[in-house]
This record gives structure tokens, sequence and C-alpha cells, in this order.
């Protein structure tokens, strides 16, 4: 088969060379990867590892997971950076990052660690109160917490059932831009907040908090490991991805969607 057409003065690809060389390409590109996984896993894990979470996940999981790395690989030197968004983890230099939710960069590499969901919730005082909402277009009429990431005056709340899908302005007296301090205000009766299950499922659990709109569901929260390449992975990174994924794996059935509650 002719792959190559040359004369004197040039040379090009025949359709079959070019496809030659671009199924060749991927399968050298997939052949090195494949031997960087296995020199990787043979490394010893040591240096700087630069980690970047948010700042409610990674107090209450990601902190406690470090420490317990660090135990049992002496040799590398984890910086946790926590930060209230995501940061950019080419721009800034984080060999990891933790993310919730979608996740925006295609040209990240993503192993999920757990899985999670966002639920409606209020406390008992204020449900008795103000009564609970039966349809997302209620939540209009109900003072919401809401969770602020820029200068609007209210929050757009995604909602959906089925093949129905909702979305609502919502607002209420307080708003705020820490997780941490919405909740508080939703143990206290301020009104109906939203927050990912690992936030709230224990106050589900002992009843200081009551879901709301229970058959409708919220955008996914699910929690990635994310690293900027695919190849060349040191052995740090590797080994911090597995270790969040060996932690959190009750977390995470074996179809990656059912999980055991947090």
């Amino acid at each position: 088969m002719r792959l190559l057409n040359r004369t004197t003065r040039r040379m090009s690809l025949t359709h079959e060379g070019e496809v030659y060389l671009t199924n060749g390409a991927r399968i050298l590109a997939d052949i090195e990867e494949l031997e960087l996984t296995v020199a990787s896993s043979r490394a010893i894990p040591k240096g700087l590892l630069r980690v970047n979470a948010t700042f409610g996940f990674g107090r209450k999981h990601i902190a406690p997971a470090v420490s317990d790395f660090a135990k049992q690989y002496p040799e590398v030197e984890v910086q946790l950076q926590m930060t209230e968004r995501p940061m950019n983890l080419a721009d800034m230099a984080f060999d990891v990052g933790v993310r919730i939710g979608e996740l925006p960069d295609a040209r990240m590499t993503a192993r999920k660690i757990a899985s999670n969901r966002r639920v409606l919730c209020a406390a008992p005082v204020y449900l008795g109160k103000a009564g609970a909402p039966s349809r997302p277009h209620d939540l209009q009429g109900h003072d919401c917490i809401v969770i602020r990431e820029n200068d609007a005056a209210y929050g757009i709340w995604h909602l959906s059932s089925g093949h129905k899908k909702e979305t609502v302005k919502v607002r209420g007296a307080l708003s705020t831009n820490d997780g941490e301090a919405a909740l508080g205000w939703a143990l206290d009766g301020h009104g109906i907040i939203m927050r990912s299950e690992w936030d709230a499922a224990p106050y589900l659990r002992s009843g200081r908090l009551s879901p709301v709109l229970a058959d409708w569901s919220l955008p996914g929260a699910d929690i990635f490991a994310v690293y900027p390449e695919r190849l060349n992975l040191s052995a740090k990174v590797s080994a911090f991805v597995n270790f969040l994924v060996e932690r959190f794996k009750r977390y995470v059935g074996p179809n990656g969607d059912a999980h055991d509650g947090w």
C-alpha cells in the first residue's frame, strides 16, 4: 500500500498515509501512557504536592484525608490551599483539585471519588411556621437562604422531576458567600437552603433539618479529583488520587451512582 507520494520537489501523504499517521500517533501515545502508568506505579511518591479544594468540603473531608495520606507517604510534602471557589489548576500550578458538580474544563482529567447530590431542606420550626412548598413555584413565596456567587439580589434554582424542568428565582432576608454560615442560618429556622448531601446529611438524619420538595432533583454534585494532564502523571499525584478513591469508595456503588449516604 502506498503511503507517500514523492516527486523530485515535494512529498505528500496519500489518504491511506494520513489514516495510518493519525491512528499510529494515537497508538504510540497510548503505549507511552501505559508505560508511564506502569513506571509510576513502581516509583516512590515524593516531593511537593499542591492540592486545591473549596473551604467546606476541604475542611471537613480533604484536610483529614491529607493527614492520613501524609502518614502513609512521608516523603510527600502536601500544600493544601482552600478557596471559596475552585482555582484554575494550570494557571496556579496546582497538581490536584477537588471539584463538586459539573466540570467546565474538558482538558482536565477527572476521577470520580464520591457520589453526591444537592438537596433542599429547612428546619422544622421554619416549615411549621411557613408551611412546606408543594411545587417549585411555591419557593418564590418562601424565605430562601441564598449562597451568593455574584452581586445578584436573588438565587436561581434549577429543579427537575422526570421530563418536567423548572427554574425558580428565590430570595430571602439572609444571603452569604459562605456555605457554613448559610447552613447555620437554616438550622436556626431562617428559611430554605440548597446544600450538598455531604454537608446536610447529618442534620437530616437527626431531624434538625427536614427535606423540601424531595420528589424534585437538583443539578448533579458528584465529587471529582481533577488534574491537568493524562501523560507524565507523577507518582505523588497518582498516589494521592488513588488514596482519595479508596478513602471515599463507600460513597460510590458498583455502578458508580448508588452510594451509602453521607
